[in-house]
């Protein structure tokens, strides 16, 4: 990709994410319509600039209603 790509890339990536709080960085590419390593390259480039931050949040867990969980009489730390 050549850098005038890229840097059009870029603008396009921090245009999107102006208009949302947050987002799954996997998602952005299928966001603004791109495609995913052109955009995770992308998205890096802008986090070295300092740009863009990522964050790394706990998930949500979904399990069947009743079923024991191996593990998990011990409490958490």
């Amino acid at each position: 990709m050549s850098e005038m790509a890229n840097d059009e890339l870029g603008q396009k990536i921090l245009k999107y994410l102006d208009t949302v709080t947050k987002i799954k960085a996997r998602s952005v590419h299928s966001a603004i319509g791109e495609d995913k390593k052109l955009v995770d390259k992308a998205m890096d480039n802008l986090a070295n600039e300092g740009k863009v931050e990522y964050l790394y949040l706990e998930t949500s867990y979904v399990k069947l209603a009743g079923k024991e969980i191996p593990g998990a009489e011990r409490k958490a730390t």
